[in-house]
């Protein structure tokens, strides 16, 4: 029994990150279904269906702060990492002109609702540049979101000097971009990146020459599957 609820801790913990949210959501929630139960009584219909759409919505958002303990199991040298949870919605080659200025591997994964919003650091390095940009808040499966949408942009340089930047970008709902990594920071593998409140997709992007080892609709695991391993 006491293994099972340590193995369930684990599975419900939750991110920092939503703690306000959750205790001022929580309490919000209680008031107005009280306030209802008082005026139309605590046996009505309206208070029963307002006392389900409030646990229902209460669980969507503690699912956004899940926050699992996940370590990477295997050789990290020369392979990135999945930085999220989510779907793969773009493979191909861009042109980077924030940073690189040259053409790039872009892989681009989406959270839904349902994922985890932790972002995970993807290759082991050191931070090179850690910068915030404010912006739009379109839909972030859209392409000009990487480029238009509030953003927090990540280059780490790995140990064998192989710049790879990641992008967190906030979508439509996602209003807050969290970055943890500081400039000259090493910085490894299962270590958290940052977090998106309610947010939506992280982009990679790689040099070309990379072998990419995942494709368009795919779902990927953070810290765990292994998108690319980079070229020698």
């Amino acid at each position: 029994m006491v293994k099972r609820l340590r193995k369930l801790r684990k599975k419900i913990r939750l991110h920092s990150e939503g703690t306000q949210t959750l205790i001022w959501g929580g309490i919000g929630l209680a008031i107005l279904c009280v306030l209802v139960g008082w005026a139309f009584g605590f046996t009505s219909i309206f208070f029963y269906l307002l006392l389900v759409l409030s646990i229902t919505l209460y669980l969507v958002v503690v699912n956004f702060f899940r926050c699992p303990i996940r370590l990477f199991e295997g050789d990290t040298e020369g392979i990135v990492v999945a930085p999220c949870d989510g779907k793969v919605v773009v493979v191909e080659e861009v042109e980077e002109n924030e940073y690189f200025h040259d053409r790039r591997l872009m892989v681009s994964i989406f959270m839904s609702i349902f994922n985890v919003h932790a972002n995970w650091v993807p290759v082991d390095g050191v931070v090179k540049k850690v910068e915030h940009h404010d912006g739009r808040y379109m839909a972030a499966w859209l392409p000009k979101a990487s480029t238009d949408n509030e953003r927090s942009t990540v280059v780490i340089e790995t140990p064998e000097g192989i710049d790879i930047l990641t992008r967190q970008v906030a979508g439509a709902v996602a209003r807050r971009v969290v970055t943890y990594t500081a400039v000259e920071e090493e910085c490894f593998i299962d270590e958290h990146l940052g977090f998106i409140k309610f947010g939506s997709r992280v982009d990679v992007y790689l040099p070309l020459g990379t072998e990419v080892l995942v494709k368009v609709g795919q779902k990927a695991t953070g810290n765990q599957t292994i998108i690319a391993k980079l070229p020698a």
